[in-house]
């Protein structure tokens, strides 16, 4: 069976608050745990009333602590939103609370937009032009493999993953390049996974980290009894994407058994183009969608999104669809 993971954005619901987020974002890791996944990655997102995972590494924290084996990490760390050097101190501290569980996956986007950049203080612009040496630099101060004038304390000789993230050809060359691990977002940016997976595979150069290819694939996952109670299910999901794609993001919503046909052609055409990395319905309908996408892909693992309105029915889902898996395993 193909590992699975989970990724987790940290929503706040609507009538809900962050307090009630981040004590719910524990309690879905340590389902995950149970059940079996390999990691619990949290993304970092910015300025986005709906997200309580912007802090990401103090999330991790916290998880960490609510769990006792499951990996836990980044995907990922906007790099160009920081300096190389504290996200090694940041990390090699998770590292020394929890030693051997840490993944640290980078991206180039910034998680927020054009706005970020002014409360930053950044130039992101030009911050991203320097993502390929930072990303040198940062694995420098984790394993030492380039002399530095200075050593991050915790964080060198750290017994850290590194990731490459991304949603584009750039991010699939670099992780070749770097010879990195690769996950690619293809749960909500599908249309360039192919020819990323490819151009990662065909030019990747081994490295001491890393001696072969070594690619995830994310997929949003939400299983429940029927195809109709996940599809219901996964409304809420598809409500907040609508929203964002059309500027109004906001807290996560409740469901709305039908919400797609209410949809005008074009949003249900942008929904439907995530269709290819989409497995929402009963355990026997998951099963063969992850089965297909596995195969068509050839990921070496699989990381699940997919926010639910009531959090008992996502950690249901990880159950259902580990199960489901499991069985035909």
């Amino acid at each position: 069976m193909i590992p699975l993971s989970v990724l987790d954005l940290v929503p706040i619901r609507e009538g809900g608050d962050a307090h009630t987020a981040l004590t719910e974002a524990a309690e879905l890791a340590k389902a995950a745990e149970q059940a079996g996944y390999k990691r619990f990655w949290v993304a970092e997102h910015h300025a986005t009333p709906g997200i309580a995972g912007g802090a990401t590494s103090v999330v991790l924290a916290h998880i960490g602590h609510a769990t006792s084996t499951i990996r836990i990490g980044s995907g990922g760390i906007m790099l160009p939103n920081h300096n190389p050097f504290v996200i090694a101190e940041q990390f090699g501290t998770l590292d020394a609370l929890f030693p051997g569980r840490i993944d640290l996956g980078v991206g180039r986007a910034p998680g927020a937009g054009g706005r970020i950049a002014q409360a930053l203080r950044k130039d992101l612009y030009q911050a991203a032009e320097y993502f390929p040496q930072d990303v040198v630099e940062l694995r420098a101060l984790l394993t030492g493999d380039v002399d530095l004038p200075i050593a991050a304390t915790p964080g060198l000789g750290s017994n850290i993953e590194m990731w490459m993230l991304g949603s584009s050809l750039f991010g699939a060359q670099l992780a070749a390049r770097l010879g990195m691990a690769y996950a690619f977002a293809s749960h909500f940016a599908p249309d360039h996974l192919d020819a990323a997976l490819q151009a990662y595979r065909t030019q990747f150069r081994p490295s001491e980290h890393l001696d072969r290819p070594h690619a995830m694939a994310a997929m949003t996952v939400i299983c429940g009894e029927s195809d109709a109670e996940a599809e219901t299910l996964a409304s809420s999901q598809d409500q907040s994407f609508v929203r964002l794609r059309t500027g109004e993001p906001g807290k996560l919503p409740p469901p709305v058994p039908g919400y797609r046909e209410t949809l005008p052609l074009s949003a249900q055409a942008m929904l439907e183009r995530l269709g290819v990395a989409r497995a929402v319905g009963a355990p026997d309908t998951v099963r063969a969608k992850i089965g297909r996408f596995a195969e068509r892909t050839g990921a070496d693992e699989i990381i699940v999104s997919g926010a639910t309105y009531d959090p008992a029915a996502r950690r249901r889902s990880l159950a259902l669809t580990m199960d489901a898996l499991t069985a035909e395993a």
